[in-house]
């Protein structure tokens, strides 16, 4: 089967709405932007061996590579619209295609984004996401906002990431309910759409925690001038594995680990109160974990002493 008989096949049963002129199947898509809305544009690319295992079942694969670009978006306070695809394949075998297409058309719609085009093209395993969203001028959260003064704020629990990929190469044992928890986590982390539309409505800078907490909060105090303390003992951990491993591995694996999704975020003073009680009323779950300050440096404080660690975050050139 070649290329176009795979996208005929598969992809273009495709879901379309009445922002698309015109999808897959021609050398562009035609695409109507919301009127009066930016578009967010972003891309991801994930490889085999190198952002999930080899032989990976393709509807996790596929989950994976969108969730991932589309926590990008989150990151922003964006709200999906559209995707591009670019399948590279070993080989055009169709059982793995059509599960691919199909993990990632249940996930695409879960999230009301439409996939309207791409390429496949022949080499080692690798998917490459480009995700659109649009968001109102002036409401983007982006990295160089943070003031000093502000409170950090993450979503959800750090570490999980760490602790799947553990897992998931039998370094660490936990029950099945943790198993199948953390395994999720990995392939199908939740992009924090909903909670980033939220927060760009109070917060001064955002980010995704992809690489780990420590370097994409350093992305912020970069591009903001600023720096941050942090208590360390604030971080949210999930109960499913946090006692599996000592306090200082799972400290590290919230810090460093990467592979989390949720949103970091920096909050002024005078929306500390309206963030607190949308957590107080089950709106977002979030988590005060320290402060930006002045001194363009991170501090990691441990009760009150400076924590010192050696991995900073995924880099994949060193």
């Amino acid at each position: 089967m070649d290329e176009f008989a795979l996208i005929r096949q598969n992809f273009a049963k495709a879901i379309i709405n009445d922002s698309v002129a015109l999808g897959i199947g021609d050398d562009c898509a035609l695409l109507i932007p919301p009127a009066g809305k930016q578009l967010a544009v972003s891309m991801d690319t994930l490889v085999e061996g190198t952002h999930f295992p080899k032989g990976a079942p393709a509807k996790r694969i596929a989950t994976r590579a969108l969730a991932t670009a589309l926590s990008d978006l989150a990151a922003m306070g964006a709200e999906p619209l559209w995707f591009t695809l670019g399948l590279t394949l070993p080989n055009a075998n169709q059982q793995w295609v059509g599960d691919f297409c199909d993990g990632l058309l249940e996930f695409a719609d879960t999230h009301q984004c439409t996939l309207v085009g791409g390429d496949i093209t022949r080499g080692p395993l690798t998917i490459t996401v480009q995700v659109h969203g649009s968001i109102t001028p002036g409401q983007a959260l982006c990295r160089s906002g943070a003031q000093p003064d502000d409170i950090i704020y993450v979503t959800g629990s750090l570490g999980d990431g760490a602790a799947a990929l553990a897992v998931l190469q039998q370094n660490i044992t936990v029950r099945k309910a943790a198993q199948d928890y953390l395994v999720d986590r990995f392939y199908k982390p939740t992009p924090r759409i909903k909670e980033g539309r939220l927060l760009s409505t109070i917060a001064h800078a955002g980010i995704d925690i992809s690489d780990g907490l420590y370097a994409d909060l350093s992305h912020i105090c970069q591009a903001s001038g600023v720096g941050a303390l942090i208590d360390v003992n604030r971080i949210p951990l999930s109960p499913y594995w946090g006692n599996k491993v000592s306090r200082d591995k799972a400290l590290a694996w919230a810090i460093s680990g990467g592979d989390d999704y949720e949103l970091c975020v920096t909050v002024p003073r005078a929306q500390v109160a309206t963030l607190e009680t949308w957590i107080k009323s089950d709106r977002i779950n979030a988590t005060a974990i320290g402060k930006i300050t002045h001194k363009p440096e991170i501090y990691m404080v441990n009760k009150g002493k400076t924590m010192a660690f050696d991995i900073e975050g995924y880099k994949h050139f060193e």
